[in-house]
């Protein structure tokens, strides 16, 4: 994979004699975000800053990353490129690495470049690759890499007043860290300063569940998509008391992608039509892939 990555970048540098030199695919440097940050301003989506952008690609997430993506530039001009989200999770007791794609954003006159620019970021050993909010298009192209799409569809169900419940939810920043295990303690210190996620601990002494949420809305009606938790088991048997916590802020329901859980509660109904999100491995199921560590929760969504 090594010789294959640098023989592509090599041809992307050399200059045909007889023609005007083929643009450059180049690795994305921290000393590069701020011009990439500001192409994916002007070119993808005005609604964030350049420092909006770079925000999502400077997270500190546990890994040495080798870059934050690849670009095109063509004498000197960025004209395209795929942003890199670099983190390290423990799965199982063992830390994995992951490389997350996103902001894949190229100009019409070099999409030919397109192919040439995954390869570049997908040829990388050693990674876990996911993208989590890819179009239509990009889902469909990454699966030419062997990615794999996952279950798009999501759980939904009503949020409901239960008075039975003795468990405990925490919702304090400085005392949702105390009452978790280690890991999990972690994955929360790795989340807790992004303001538009938010967080709770479920549970009773030993048996504390960590879950992330955004409000959300359907069809004009408030909720709750909770992005990730830290048992699917121990969210499931608490789904009363967490919906009975967020129907008292005035959500009306709970919502969580169907890939996340090991299996539908009842009462429930699932919406499709979204989407394919797509991953890369050789070891894990899309049931370890988070939404966490990710331009999900890296940039507010």
């Amino acid at each position: 994979m090594n010789v294959l990555q640098d023989e592509s970048l090599t041809l992307l540098r050399v200059a045909d004699s007889k023609t005007a030199a083929l643009p450059t695919i180049e690795p994305i440097g921290d000393s590069d975000l701020p011009a990439f940050c500001q192409f994916l301003n002007e070119h993808l989506s005005s609604e964030r800053s350049a420092e909006q952008w770079a925000q999502a690609f400077q997270q500190n997430w546990g890994v040495t990353k080798p870059n934050n993506g690849f670009l095109i530039r063509d004498q000197g001009r960025i004209v395209g490129g795929i942003g890199s989200i670099f983190a390290q999770r423990i799965i199982r007791g063992k830390p994995e690495q992951f490389c997350n794609i996103t902001s894949w954003c190229v100009l019409d006159a070099y999409r030919a470049q397109s192919m040439r620019l995954a390869m570049a970021v997908a040829s990388q050993p050693g990674f876990h690759f996911t993208d989590l909010t890819p179009t239509a298009i990009v889902s469909k192209t990454l699966q030419f890499f062997k990615f794999k799409p996952m279950n798009e569809r999501h759980a939904v169900w009503p949020n409901i007043p239960w008075p039975f419940s003795r468990l405990r939810i925490i919702t304090e920043l400085d005392d949702i860290e105390e009452v978790l295990a280690a890991e999990d303690a972690k994955v929360f210190r790795d989340h807790r300063h992004l303001p538009w996620v938010r967080h709770a601990s479920v549970g009773r002494p030993g048996a504390y569940c960590h879950i992330v949420w955004k409000p959300n809305r359907l069809k004009g009606v408030p909720g709750a998509m909770v992005l990730a938790f830290s048992d699917a088991g121990l969210f499931l048997r608490y789904r009363y008391a967490i919906g009975s916590y967020l129907l008292g802020q005035g959500y009306l329901y709970t919502r969580v992608e169907s890939r996340l859980l090991p299996r539908l509660p009842k009462l429930v109904w699932e919406l499709a039509g979204f989407h394919n999100k797509v991953f890369r491995s050789d070891t894990l199921t899309e049931s370890d892939i988070s939404n966490l560590y990710s331009e999900i929760v890296g940039l507010d969504l």
